[in-house]
């Protein structure tokens, strides 16, 4: 691991728990120009399915794309997009959360991915467009880990209690538990770890998919958590830490009713939800957001099935503070 760091005389106070905990108020997207299935993610994502015929990816997706982007604007959240690259093709570009995350001190998170054509989604130029209106007071590098074979796909992998300071994780083999460890210890969290399995015994491919986290409330697919303790301790740290949370069957956790996220917009909490997650969870379900905030809703049908992520997987949050000039230099850290 790598990391760029401001001198310590300079590194700034801690943030309020509170700014964490009403939600990022901005939001970084990637718009897909080579949206597509991804062989080489599939073997480990089986949410994943090939493109129905007659049907053009990369227009759809870049259809169901605008139409996030407008609701998310209408919420009065502030949203950033970046144009994806077309050379080389990225089918997964539209995923940034993947391989960046920022965090409340200034902090940005580059992660090591498992396939090898989504590495290709980390690019500088992004990094510096970020830099350009939010100050990134330190980078922390873990892509290192790659030419080791270990990987941490961001906040895919890690499920963040931001105000809690403690993050969630499954292990699968885009979640390394020495990669997670090293995160936490890095960025000052406590790390919750267990195993998953579907139907078949294999692992779900990323934690977001199976569970989400706003400000006082969580979902989750308990179903599928492998150990019985595990089963049972995972709400319990969540219900202890003031959240209200709601089961979710695997077939909710399928069409994505999971893979969700809270943001602060003009007129409070706002929680984005796939249509398909969202018609999966019902009144009950619907009952349960409603009564946590505004729920916006996004037509990504084509995204969650040939991509194999959600919403969640598309936001980018921008917690980093409001542009100040500074000068990175380059330390190394054990």
């Amino acid at each position: 691991m790598i990391e760029y760091a401001v001198p310590a005389s300079t590194a700034p106070p801690s943030p309020e728990a509170q700014e964490a905990r009403d939600g990022a108020q901005a939001v970084f997207l990637v718009r897909p120009s080579s949206f597509g299935f991804n062989r080489e993610t599939a073997l480990s994502n089986v949410f994943q399915k090939p493109s129905p015929s007659g049907v053009d990816p990369i227009l759809k997706a870049q259809d169901e794309f605008e139409g996030l982007v407008h609701k998310l604007r209408g919420a009065g959240i502030r949203v950033l997009v970046a144009e994806d690259t077309p050379d080389p093709p990225k089918p997964d570009a539209v995923f940034p959360n993947n391989w960046l995350s920022t965090h409340e001190d200034g902090s940005l998170v580059l992660y090591p991915m498992q396939a090898p054509n989504r590495r290709r989604e980390r690019r500088a130029g992004i990094v510096s467009e970020l830099g350009s209106d939010f100050r990134i007071r330190r980078v922390v590098d873990l892509t290192p880990h790659e030419r080791e074979g270990r990987y941490l796909e961001g906040t895919g992998s890690l499920v963040l209690d931001r105000p809690g300071r403690r993050a969630y994780a499954a292990r699968s083999i885009r979640t390394d538990p020495e990669l997670v460890r090293i995160w936490g210890e890095t960025m000052g969290y406590r790390v919750e770890m267990f195993d998953t399995g579907d139907a078949n015994g294999i692992p779900i491919y990323h934690t977001n998919v199976l569970m989400a986290i706003g400000s006082r409330w969580a979902v989750m697919g308990t179903d599928l958590i492998r150990n019985l303790p595990d089963r049972q301790r995972i709400p319990t740290l969540l219900r202890d830490s003031g959240h209200e949370v709601f089961e979710l069957t695997p077939g909710q956790i399928a069409d994505f009713a999971g893979n969700i996220l809270e943001l602060k917009g003009t007129h409070g909490p706002v929680i984005v939800i796939s249509r398909r997650g969202l018609a999966s969870i019902g009144r009950t379900g619907r009952d349960f957001m409603e009564a946590h905030g505004q729920v916006v809703q996004a037509d990504l049908d084509l995204i969650e099935t040939v991509g194999g992520g959600g919403v969640r997987c598309m936001l980018a949050e921008i917690f980093l503070p409001p542009r100040v000039s500074s000068i990175l230099v380059t330390e190394p850290v054990p």
